[in-house]
């Protein structure tokens, strides 16, 4: 117990120091992880025997992973994936089983083994891979949504290949297995497996059928019954409970208990505990991760490797091409273009930590050798270690062809209106429509261009382009038009356009979105006529809404929004006078001095107004 305690201090210790080392040169988390696990293991050879209840235990972050994506996904999400989750995952599968027991074949083995080789190899890594995409927020790309789709088939996938694994055994060796395991931690599983086919398929029929049902029947009325007791410990200990307990069941019955667990979180996705859920497995999750992924690091054999290392990280290599090669194509006929299918391809490319799972199962099934699984295992590490460096390519990539892409032609346009909406994003949007509505017609000018056909989709006019683009601006009639509206979400593409429209047109009226208060003072010195804060006006809503609630009427209510609002406005004015292009605010004397006095003048104002107010209740 105490050398268990001590190996769990020196993981958590070096991934504190090692992983914001990591993110600080913008090698990610999952990288400093596994390059943590090497230097505890094969550097400094201070992983002990206790490493493998460790990985076990760790191996939960994957299982509270999927847990937490089930939570994200309605039943309806899911049966809306089914096309990828069939075609790109199961060929995917397919293509890598075939293309590397064919290889293996090739070199004379026997076709049982090249054909649970080939079946291992083809699963990736679901933890490093949906980790790394939630980091550099690609998970709602389309090469992003593809990986998840062929991942949760891969982890699908585990459960036949446990059920097939077992019949690619020599008869001898079958019986031997069943026998070793009959007095293992796997008796259980081999039981079931010595059922007749129909027998094995109403295991898992059932167990699948008693995650459903527990989770829709069972769950909500406890969830219900402990949060009466106010005690939140309670709540993350019944989290706990419903994560580990389904993980149980479904490794009893031989099943892959990432898969148990994602379904139980698809099934509460609509549940009013969802977000309970999510706030008290998260943190264990997270640790867990990265305690598994610094336990495969420590794990690598270094001996084995150092024994041939030209020819190990060879064959890696060789795998993650094979797998690049079937993944690309897929990505080609599935529709996937320029970075999202180099993330598709670069991201999938190794195997994964079920691949661990399946060579210690089928070396208990004695379909493989001793020696063949060590470098079975080793492969599989090694892929994994080289994984984020596989995403660093992509980054580069990705940047490289984004550069590259020939800029798609500017719309033509054929109607120029007296108002021009240069941007419309959610702020554009809505000026848009109450423009629009009101009886006046509007020139919209977006560079997004899915943003525009979505536009036209509604019904709503609107031109592709950038906006601060003269020849753009000049086609929109720009020297005609009465007011220009610039609603772009970029401070400096708005300053610049700002600055060109009051070149061209001092009689123009321009209404500008600042962010802040000092593109505020830069938007007044380019020479815009209002000036709108993005988040001022909603700001004065919800104080108004505060004030209602806390005693005043309505009247008074927004009757303070009416003066704090004017009175800003035009402390505003008066503080862009004093404003220093390049000074920051709080270096800036004069400013500081003139901020404090008019927040004097304001609150005087305010409470001159309620003193008034109030007298008058009391002469009435």
């Amino acid at each position: 117990m105490d050398a268990f305690l001590f190996q769990a201090t020196l993981y958590l210790i070096v991934m504190v120091i090692a992983v914001p080392i990591a993110a600080r040169l913008g090698l990610g988390s999952v990288l400093g992880y596994l390059l943590a696990g090497v230097v505890i293991g094969p550097v400094l050879g201070l992983a002990g025997s206790e490493m493998q209840d460790l990985q076990h235990l760790a191996e939960f972050g994957v299982v509270m992973m999927l847990f937490l994506i089930g939570l994200e996904l309605e039943p309806r999400a899911l049966w809306a994936m089914r096309d990828k989750l069939v075609g790109l995952g199961g060929l995917q599968i397919l293509g890598t089983m075939a293309l590397v027991a064919g290889g293996l074949l090739a070199f004379g083995q026997d076709w049982r083994v090249a054909l649970s080789v080939g079946a291992i190899l083809s699963l990736s890594s679901t933890a490093i891979v949906l980790q790394t995409l939630d980091e550099k927020r690609l998970m709602q790309t389309a090469g992003g949504r593809s990986a998840f789709a062929v991942l949760l088939t891969q982890d699908i996938a585990v459960i036949p290949m446990l059920a097939l694994l077992p019949l690619l055994a020599l008869p001898g060796a079958r019986a031997l297995a069943e026998a070793d395991a009959a007095h293992g931690e796997h008796a259980a599983v081999t039981m079931i497996q010595s059922l007749p086919g129909w027998g094995v398929t109403l295991t898992t029929l059932g167990a699948v059928a008693a995650v459903v049902l527990t989770g829709h029947y069972l769950i909500r009325p406890a969830f219900h019954w402990v949060h009466a007791a106010r005690l939140h410990e309670i709540n993350t200990a019944l989290a706990l409970a419903i994560v580990v307990g389904i993980a149980s069941l479904m490794t009893l019955v031989g099943l892959s208990p990432a898969l148990g667990t994602f379904l139980a979180g698809v099934v509460l996705a609509n549940s009013e505990f969802r977000h309970e859920l999510e706030s008290d497995i998260e943190p264990f999750k997270g640790l867990l991760l990265g305690l598994f992924f610094i336990t495969v690091g420590a794990g690598i054999d270094v001996d084995l490797l150092f024994s041939a290392p030209v020819r190990l990280i060879g064959l890696a290599l060789a795998l993650m091409a094979t797998k690049g090669a079937v993944l690309y194509l897929l990505a080609r006929v599935f529709g996937l273009h320029g970075r999202d299918r180099w993330l598709f391809t670069l991201g999938l490319a190794q195997a994964g930590e079920f691949g661990f799972v399946l060579v210690s199962f089928a070396s208990g099934q004695r379909i493989l050798q001793g020696s063949t699984a060590q470098v079975l295992m080793l492969i599989v590490a090694l892929s994994m270690l080289l994984t984020p460096l596989f995403f660093i390519l992509h980054d580069r990539l990705a940047r490289r062809l984004a550069d590259r892409a020939e800029p798609v032609k500017a719309d033509a346009i054929d109607q120029p209106e007296p108002i021009i909406i240069a941007g419309i994003g959610r702020f554009g949007q809505v000026v848009n429509r109450m423009v629009t509505m009101s009886g006046f017609r509007t020139t919209v000018l977006d560079h997004d261009l899915a943003t525009i056909r979505l536009m036209r989709k509604f019904g709503f006019k609107g031109y592709f382009g950038d906006p601060t683009r003269p020849e753009l601006l000049k086609a929109a009639g720009l020297e005609k038009a009465k007011i220009l509206v610039v609603c772009l979400d970029n401070p400096e593409a708005t300053l610049r356009l700002v600055g060109y429209a009051r070149r061209m047109r001092p009689d123009l009226h321009i209404i500008a979105r600042a962010r802040d208060r000092m593109h505020v003072f830069e938007l007044y010195k380019a020479g815009a006529d209002d000036i709108v804060r993005e988040l001022f006006d909603s700001s004065l809503r919800a104080a108004r809404y505060v004030l209602e609630n806390a005693g005043l009427s309505e009247y008074e209510a927004a009757e303070a929004e009416r003066i704090f609002f004017k009175l800003d406005r035009a402390a505003l004015r008066t503080l862009a006078e004093v404003w220093k292009p390049g000074v920051p605010m709080e270096e800036n004397a004069d400013y500081l001095a003139r901020t404090q006095e008019l927040d004097r003048e304001l609150e005087a104002a305010l409470t001159e107004h309620f003193a008034a107010q109030e007298g008058r209740k009391t002469g009435e």
